[in-house]
C-alpha cells in the first residue's frame, strides 16, 4: 500500500487507535529511549508512536516521523518542539547513513510485500548508527496449533486484500532483521487490542559512518 492508498484510510484510522496502544506502549518500554538519542519513526502515520512517547517522563530532544500519506500525517496531535513530521517513503528515506540513535515501525512490516519490506529494513540499517536500536510492531502469529486453525479463514482472508484487511496478515520479522545485521535482543507480545508482537533488535554492523547532524 502506498501513501495515497493510505490516505483514503486517514480519516476513519483514529477509530481503531485504542487497539494499538497497549503494544506500542510496551514496545516504548522495550527501546527505553534515552535523552540523548534521536529517533526515527517510519510510517508514522498520525504520530501515534511520538504521541505516546511524547507523554513520557523521559524523551529524546529530537525525533522525526516519516509517512508516505500526507493525509494521516494532517491528523498528528501537536508535538514537541524539535520534533518533526515529513513526508517520505520508508523504502528510501530521506536521511544520511547513522542518522539515528533509534528507529521504530509500528504496524508496517506485515502489510508490505516481501520485496518492500526487505526494502524498508534495508534503509533502517542504513539510517541507524552501528549499536543503534530497531523496534517494529506486527500482529503476532498464533502460537498454538488451535489459534493456527481458528485464525486460518481470517488469515488467508488478509493475505489475499489489497483494503484494510491487509493490516490484520500476521508476521514475524526475524529473518528480515537478521539479514540486516539487526541481532534481536528482546521481543514481547501483546493481547490487549490488536493481538501484537514486539521486536526490539541492535544493529551490530561495524562503524561506517561518523554521526551527522540533522538540518533545520
Amino acid at each position: 500500500m502506498h501513501g495515497t492508498d493510505w490516505d483514503r484510510f486517514a480519516s476513519g484510522y483514529s477509530g481503531q487507535l485504542y487497539l494499538e496502544r497497549r503494544a506500542v506502549d510496551k514496545l516504548l518500554d522495550l527501546l527505553d529511549v534515552g535523552s540523548d538519542e534521536r529517533l526515527l519513526d517510519v510510517a508514522t502515520g498520525p504520530a501515534v508512536v511520538l504521541d505516546q512517547l511524547a507523554r513520557r517522563e523521559r524523551r529524546p530532544e529530537e525525533a522525526v516521523g516519516i509517512d508516505a500519506s500526507r493525509e494521516m500525517l494532517r491528523r498528528a496531535p501537536e508535538l514537541p518542539l524539535g520534533w518533526v513530521l515529513q513526508e517520505g517513503d520508508a523504502r528510501r528515506l530521506p536521511f544520511a547513513d547513522g542518522t539515528f540513535d533509534v528507529v521504530s515501525a509500528s504496524y508496517l512490516l506485515h502489510v508490505l510485500d516481501a520485496a518492500d519490506r526487505r526494502a524498508v529494513v534495508a534503509e533502517v540499517a542504513r539510517v541507524l548508527r552501528p549499536g543503534g536500536r530497531f523496534g517494529t510492531l506486527t500482529v503476532a502469529p498464533p502460537l498454538s496449533a488451535p489459534a493456527r486453525a481458528l485464525t486460518a479463514p481470517l488469515r488467508r482472508a488478509a493475505e489475499r486484500s489489497e483494503g484494510k484487511l491487509r493490516g490484520m496478515r500476521p508476521l514475524d520479522p526475524a529473518a528480515e532483521l537478521a539479514a540486516e545485521s539487526l541481532v534481536e535482543t528482546a521481543r514481547a507480545r501483546t493481547f490487549a487490542g490488536y493481538p501484537s508482537l514486539c521486536v526490539v533488535a541492535r544493529l551490530e554492523r561495524p562503524e561506517p559512518y561518523e554521526r551527522v547532524t540533522l538540518a533545520g
